[in-house]
């Protein structure tokens, strides 16, 4: 073990019930049971038993260590950072080691587990020997892996900590501690080529690297409130003895070189290094000091025969300090993070050296948002872009139909007795469906589901008005300048925005609800026979006489059924398209993507909890398998356009054939009447659909927006209940100071009196006072006062104050002369407390001597 370098100590913790905190979120937050993690949740305790024992330097803890961090990263994923449990981690470095830093966060468990493992091969690279070549680099091998610990801690662990590390392991105390680690592993190169016998200007460019990173371990150690003075001054010990060291070698090559004036310089140089290094002594262990004594020794007899070699026989001049080219370094080590730490996550799994990724088949909550995001963009793709347009195009179809009174008027022409064969059919699939007790039952429960949504929201908006009305009053009676805080409208200007949006989603609703009502009552008559036996659909449509069919006649109501039988066609292909878009759309499994998904960046992002925006990319890709339905709407269009071309060309030429002929129009009306009413039933099962699942939506919108009321005026009240205490204790002392000021201005006026009695009547004033004190007057009795004050005035001692002024109650300035602060002038708040007259120590001096570079 190497008696001349310092180790990082372990940090220490005790046990904690990690596996209950993590049960506890996932029975709370996922929709899996904890039971499916029983394994796994004895697992995350048996692991952090094992690397929290981990206080030996011994390699077995490297492994204990590493897959627990591995696991810890991984978690970081599945849940929170603030998980539930307060980690109690005690300082490793520093004056306060007996006080535990409680932190309820993942990351500073990882933290603490990661620093404990970089004091390990800080430990192990101490006490591995340093006395064989082979001993030295494990020895640095372990000091780099050290660094690299703490480098990946700066870099990767505490910027995401959302917390402030304890001071022990700040940024700069970890810079320090891996600068240190750094300075001993270049140190461990610096011997092997010493052992080697290597040449004295590389064992000078190793040197110079060494006292390097030394003072900058110690320039970051001064900057840490817990790297102790002790390390600080050893540090700082180090940095001038191989400063020393590296300026002696390369003495040595001047010599080699017959540089002799140079090797002089650079040889008291070295004598210079060595002292500045000695008065650390006081602080630092005897074995650098035997260091530096061995060293300076070694120095001063090269430098006594270099002298007198050149006095006697070089005779050359002694090259100036400011003339010595500072010396070239060569550096052998840098921060080297082991793959255990650095790529921990890609250990785990089912063959991995780490074992299996615990928790791995929870299924973290973000990715089940993901997938309402997509269902609901799914949708709304589907029915808003897609499938709606294609009923608005049936609609529009519809229209032209009944602006052209067909079928109607070719059914009149084609069966002048009994009823057409689709309107019976139409009107059976309405029996069968009770259409209007349908249509009454879906109102009712529109009606109720409305009226829910209603009471709800008015019972937000009462706690609303409730607050305001107390804010208002209080600061009515208060004032505004008092009741300081901000009014109601600003203070939860978010809530009123958002029932302003929810009453124009209310209203918006009403004037719809309006609509499907009064059309329903349009309606009603024609539904009510559409909905009855055959024997009601053939007494409202009354027959017609046979018409005469002319070559004209027909010619043109066979091109009208032709066009007409198109229309029907692509009405019911378009149903059928809309159809197989809804089964499409329930297919439409995104689930099994998302896990992959959601697995992927576990692996690439261990650290970052997943976020449903993760997920955007994925979603673009699977709604793009869309885009093609969507592009089928154009065609569409252009297909219905040409059809409704066609049919009221064919119909313009169908009116022309049987122009004057009004045998059939009472009957045409009636069919017309009967076909436009199936097509209002169906508008009005829509309609109602639509309703009901905006208010069921609608439910969820005002019950949030309900308990984020109660929520934010229950904080209100509590906040104006606190204020008004304030300001209540403010009335009361006003009202006892005034009480004061009175019974003051009474005892001023009864001593005055008191004594110019007592001078008349020749008593003497004390035998006044005291007679006075034990008489109170009338008015004295009426303001309270029912002890005696006594009138010190009257014994030599300042006079009282004047009526209605309060005495001074100001400290009397203890040592200041005149009221002046130490050196002239009048001390201010904004001046601060000074102690001595000394002036402060300039940053980055602290007491410790300017550091030198060789």
């Amino acid at each position: 073990m190497a008696a001349n370098v310092l180790e990082i100590p372990f940090r220490r913790t005790h046990s904690v019930d990690l596996s209950s905190a993590i049960k506890q979120y996932i029975s709370s937050k996922y929709d899996q049971s904890p039971g499916m993690f029983t394994d796994d949740l004895r697992e995350i305790d048996r692991l952090r038993s094992d690397a929290i024992s981990v206080q030996e330097p011994h390699t077995s803890g490297i492994r204990k260590l590493a897959v627990y961090a591995a696991q810890l990263r991984y978690l970081g994923g599945k849940f929170p950072i603030d998980i539930g449990v307060d980690f109690p981690w005690y300082p490793a470095i520093g004056y306060d080691k007996d006080k535990p830093v409680l932190q309820n966060n993942l990351r500073f468990e990882l933290a603490n587990i990661l620093f404990n493992l970089a004091a390990l091969y800080s430990q192990l690279s101490v006490r591995t020997n340093w006395t064989t070549i082979d001993g030295l680099k494990q020895a640095a091998e372990y000091g780099i892996a050290a660094a690299g610990v703490l480098a990946f801690i700066r870099k990767e662990i505490l910027p995401d900590m959302r917390s402030t590390p304890p001071e022990d392991m700040d940024d700069v105390t970890l810079d320090s501690l891996q600068n240190l680690c750094l300075a001993q592993a270049q140190e461990c190169f610096w011997q092997i080529t010493v052992k080697k016998n290597m040449s004295d200007g590389t064992v000078a460019k190793l040197a110079a690297k060494v006292s390097d990173y030394y003072i900058l371990a110690a320039d970051a150690g001064r900057q840490s409130r817990s790297v102790s003075s002790e390390w600080i001054h050893h540090m700082q010990a180090k940095h001038h003895h191989f400063a020393a060291a590296a300026q002696y070698r390369q003495s040595r090559y001047c010599l080699q070189n017959k540089q002799y004036g140079e090797e002089i310089a650079r040889l008291k140089d070295s004598i210079a290094c060595v002292n500045e290094g000695l008065q650390e002594a006081r602080w630092i262990s005897a074995t650098v000091v035997g260091d530096l004594n061995g060293l300076k020794t070694r120095v001063q007899e090269d430098l006594k025969r270099a002298e007198k070699d050149n006095d006697v026989i070089y005779l050359h001049a002694v090259t100036p300090k400011s003339e010595l080219r500072i010396l070239d370094r060569t550096n052998m080590v840098a921060p080297k993070t082991p793959a255990d730490v650095a790529d921990g996550i890609s250990l785990l799994g089912e063959g991995q050296p780490f074992g299996k990724a615990l928790f791995d088949k929870l299924v973290p909550y973000a990715v089940h948002q993901a997938a309402s995001i997509y269902e609901d963009r799914r949708d709304r793709l589907l029915n808003q872009s897609i499938i709606a347009d294609l009923e608005a195009m049936t609609a529009r179809l519809r229209e032209v139909l009944q602006s052209l009174d067909l079928p109607g008027s070719l059914q009149a022409l084609e069966k002048p007795l009994g009823l057409p064969g689709s309107l019976v059919s139409k009107a059976e699939e309405l029996r069968q469906q009770d259409a209007l007790y349908r249509i009454k039952r879906s109102m009712e429960d529109t009606t109720k589901l409305k009226t829910n949504d209603l009471t709800i929201y008015q019972e937000g908006m009462s706690l609303l008005d409730a607050e305001k009305v107390e804010d208002d009053r209080a600061r009515a009676r208060y004032g505004t300048e008092r009741w300081s805080r901000q009014p109601s409208e600003i203070a939860l200007g978010k809530l009123y925005q958002s029932s302003k949006d929810l009453q124009t989603y209310l209203n918006s609703a009403a004037s719809s609800d309006n609509l499907v009502e009064a059309k329903f009552r349009e309606n009603e008559h024609i539904l009510k026979i559409l909905s009855g036996t055959n024997r009601d659909l053939e007494r409202f449509v009354p027959s017609s006489r046979q018409v005469e069919m002319t070559p004209a006649i027909d010619q043109a109501a066979s091109r009208l059924r032709t066009c007409l039988n198109e229309v029907s066609r692509l009405e019911t292909r378009r149903k059928n398209r809309i159809n197989a878009l809804r089964e499409k759309g329930k297919a439409d499994d995104i689930g099994p993507a998302l896990l992959a998904e959601a697995a992927r960046l576990e692996r690439e992002y261990p650290m970052q909890k997943i976020d449903p925006s993760q997920f955007e990319a994925l979603f673009d890709r699977r709604l793009q398998t869309y885009e093609s339905d969507r592009d089928i709407l154009a065609a569409e269009q252009e297909e219905q356009d040409q059809i409704v071309a066609r049919l009221r060309e064919a119909n313009k030429a169908f009116l022309d054939a049987r122009r004057g002929d009004t045998s059939t129009r009472d009957r045409q009306k009636a069919l017309q009447a009967l076909d436009t009413g199936y097509a209002k039933y169906k508008e009005l099962i829509s309609n109602l659909e639509t309703g009901r699942k905006f208010y069921n939506d609608l439910a969820g919108h005002v019950t949030r927006f309900r308990e984020n009321v109660k929520a934010q005026v229950n904080e209100r009240r509590v906040e104006a209940s606190q204020l008004e205490g304030e300001l209540s204790g403010q009335d009361m002392g006003r009202l006892n100071l005034e009480e004061t000021r009175r019974e003051l201005t009474s005892q001023s006026q009864t001593q005055s009196q008191s004594h110019s009695q007592g001078q008349g009547q020749g008593q003497g004033p004390q035998t006044r006072s005291i007679k006075n004190q034990t008489a109170p007057t009338p008015q004295q009795r009426q303001d309270g006062i029912t002890a005696p004050v006594p009138t010190r005035s009257l014994l030599g001692h300042p006079p009282p104050p004047a009526a209605g002024v309060m005495p001074s109650t100001s400290p009397v300035p203890v040592n200041v002369a005149g009221g002046t602060i130490a050196g002239g002038g009048v001390w201010r708040p904004d001046m601060g407390i000074r102690f001595g007259g000394a002036p402060a120590n300039q940053p980055g001096q602290a007491g410790y001597p300017v550091p030198r570079r060789p």
